[in-house]
Order: structure tokens, then C-alpha cells, then sequence
């Protein structure tokens, strides 16, 4: 319970990487807030936290909406009265398709949901963090797509490019507040996200075995093993790590990778 009293929030909660890490926060000990857009499915993480005897919440939030992002910041403070981890991971894979199939509104909801959104959630976390005294620790979602690249990627690299490109300003910014921002750089995680890739006609498998031939460890990585990742940057055990993109991708990063 190394992380006991201490409350951590998680956007994209409700499924995949958010959902893993929800329910490790609650395990070492952490009240833990769930923000997503799906009632059903984030009510069903807390209803488990708290099957295992931890503490959760379920916040309905669109963090494409500015004002719902300053809400959910609110909010987790009047649960839980403050605000000591938190994990941005909301964010959409948007249209993969090449750059002439696509169209500004299609470059708008990425950058909005992936870049933008994820900008705001640290504005208000970091806001609060400072005006609680007592440091923190904020990890982003971004891919290994931030550094490389698939046909059709074009909006969707960007986005999580941008992220990358902001940690170490954040970081920097936040140091003497004591505060830690990191990013994760998941590779081929098998989620539902991932299992949208790919297809009509494909089969799951189909899918699954055009990517992990070219993943060096041959397999496709858990939501768990992202969340692992997650907690152990937001604990004490990485007090001296800020400013970092840590890929979680099986030896993955490939540029050009075609699919």
C-alpha cells in the first residue's frame, strides 16, 4: 500500500490502459478518481475498487470541453480534498487515412482530444498541486507513433509528437514546485483502441500477427503492463525522474512501420 491517503486521478478510465490503472493505483492503496466519457463502464471500475475494499469515484467528463476539465479538477478535490497523482490518458486514435482523404475537421478532434485537452488537464493539475504545497507526479499517454510513423498516421503522430515535445518544458516548469511530469509511450497494446486497427475483412488474428512480427519480444503488450509503468512513475521509486518519454513497447519502435 505504498501509495495509502494519497488520491490519483485518470482520465480515459473507463477501459484499456485507464481502467488498468485505476484499478493498480487502488491496489497500493490510493483513492482514486475515474473520469471518462462511458457511465456504465467507469462506474464498473469503481464498483470493483471498491469490491477489493479501495475507495473510487466515477466523474462523467468529455475533456474535449474545457470547462468539464476544470470541473473534474474540482470535483476530485471536494471527494477527496486534494489532488497527488494524476494520469492523462483520455484521447482518441482519430482517422487513420492518407492526407488527401483527410479533412481539417478530422486534424481539429485529434488535436483537440490528444494535444489540447491533455494541455488543460495538466494546467489545472499543476494549478492544484501548487496551491496544495505538497508536490506530485503527472503522466501523459503518448505512443511510440510520437517518434514513428504508420501510413495514414499523419494527424494522429502529430498529436502525440506535440505531447512529447511539451513533457520537458512541463517538467522543467514544474521542478520547483515539485512536481514530476512524465509520459508513457505505449507500443502495440492490446486494447480496444488497438483491436479497431486494421480492415473490415481482417480477422483479429489477422491484425495481431501483422503487428508482433515486427515486435522484438513477439508478443503484444498488456494494458497492465502501461499501468505498471504508470504507478511506479507517479511513486517514490522514481522521485528523480521529470521530463521523460518512457516507451513500453516490447523493443517496438520502428519508424515506417507499414501496415
Amino acid at each position: 500500500m505504498k501509495l495509502q491517503n494519497q488520491v490519483a486521478l485518470v482520465t480515459g478510465g473507463s477501459s484499456g490502459m485507464g481502467r488498468s490503472t485505476a484499478l493498480l493505483f487502488a491496489r497500493q492503496g490510493a483513492k482514486v478518481v475515474v473520469a471518462a466519457r462511458r457511465d456504465a463502464e467507469g462506474q464498473s471500475v469503481v464498483d470493483q475498487i471498491r469490491q477489493a475494499g479501495g475507495e473510487a469515484s466515477f466523474v462523467k467528463t468529455d475533456i474535449t470541453q474545457p470547462t468539464a476539465i476544470a470541473a473534474l479538477i474540482e470535483k476530485t478535490v471536494s471527494l477527496y480534498g486534494q489532488l497527488d497523482f494524476a494520469f492523462n490518458n483520455a484521447g482518441t486514435e482519430g482517422v487513420f487515412a492518407p492526407m488527401s482523404q483527410l479533412t481539417e475537421a478530422d486534424w481539429d478532434r485529434t488535436i483537440t482530444t490528444n494535444l489540447k485537452a491533455v494541455w488543460l488537464c495538466l494546467k489545472y493539475e499543476v494549478e492544484q498541486m501548487i496551491r496544495q504545497g505538497t508536490g506530485g507526479a503527472i503522466v501523459n499517454t503518448s505512443s511510440w507513433l510520437a517518434k514513428g510513423g504508420m501510413l495514414g498516421s499523419t494527424i494522429y503522430s502529430a498529436s502525440k509528437a506535440g505531447l512529447d515535445g511539451m513533457v520537458r518544458a512541463a517538467a522543467l516548469e514544474c521542478a520547483q514546485h515539485r512536481i514530476r511530469v512524465n509520459n508513457v509511450n505505449p507500443g502495440i497494446i492490446d486494447t480496444e483502441m488497438f483491436r479497431r486497427f486494421g480492415n473490415p475483412d481482417d480477422s483479429n488474428d489477422a491484425v495481431v500477427q501483422a503487428f508482433t512480427q515486427h515486435i522484438p519480444m513477439k508478443r503484444l503488450g498488456e494494458s497492465e503492463e502501461v499501468a505498471e509503468a504508470v504507478v511506479w512513475l507517479c511513486s517514490a521509486a522514481a522521485a528523480y525522474i521529470t521530463g521523460q518519454t518512457i516507451a513500453v513497447d516490447g523493443g517496438f519502435a520502428i519508424p515506417g512501420f507499414r501496415y
